[in-house]
């Protein structure tokens, strides 16, 4: 299905971003490789089709937005994927960044809070042939009965790290989680030392849609 969706102009479009993700600093040809290959614009609404490969955030519906292709990258070369890893992604979404992901060969496990949204995404990323293990519940809570996991992709905005998701990390584990309440957060990088220790660091300012608990979702 991707070859009818993905025209030629789709696909030098996509060249043109990578040109510009690497002009901001993203230096993972893995990662940069893999946005060249997913077509960004079959995430999104007709409305937004022709800036669907514009460094910018667009709304997908349900409150959520679709990250900037920069952020995509910054997180996901923050993560310094392996082949072997086994990765949990809070907050699916319409499901691009868990395209970006499984590009880069690593096996997803991915929650999302918003039925609808998760709906819609399971049913859309198997068609563009993408397969994944999709989760419909609390972020916070994470998947529990699948960790541990080596890396940790959380796509909105916590108050603090969940203890529910550091206790699922492996040792030597690395999540990229944005911290903070209010209109800006900044993007942490935590990895596990042991079952008592972390090693966190701070990257950096950025806007995500705010990461909510409730009994139904995150």
């Amino acid at each position: 299905m991707i070859d009818r969706l993905d025209t030629f102009l789709h696909k030098g479009k996509r060249k043109n971003l990578v040109e510009l993700l690497r002009k901001k600093g993203c230096t993972d040809e893995n990662v940069l490789a893999a946005i060249n290959k997913v077509p960004r614009h079959a995430f999104l609404d007709s409305a937004f089709l022709n800036f669907a490969y514009d460094d910018e955030a667009f709304p997908i519906g349900e409150g959520q937005t679709i990250s900037h292709p920069s952020t995509v990258a910054f997180q996901t070369e923050l993560l310094k994927l392996k082949k072997t890893d086994k990765v949990l992604e809070i907050g699916t979404g319409c499901g691009y960044q868990t395209a970006v992901l499984l590009e880069m060969g690593v096996k997803v496990y991915t929650i999302e809070r918003q039925q609808k949204l998760y709906e819609k995404t399971r049913v859309l990323l198997p068609k563009l042939g993408y397969t994944t293990r999709f989760f419909y519940g609390d972020g916070y809570e994470g998947l529990p009965n699948h960790a541990p996991f080596d890396k940790i992709i959380v796509t909105a905005a916590a108050p603090y790290p969940p203890d529910a998701l550091l206790k699922q990390m492996a040792l030597g584990a690395i999540m990229i989680i944005p911290i903070g309440k209010g209109s800006e957060q900044i993007m942490n990088v935590i990895i596990k030392k042991s079952d008592t220790q972390f090693e966190r660091s701070e990257l950096g300012k950025y806007k995500f849609v705010p990461m909510v608990k409730s009994k139904s979702g995150y």
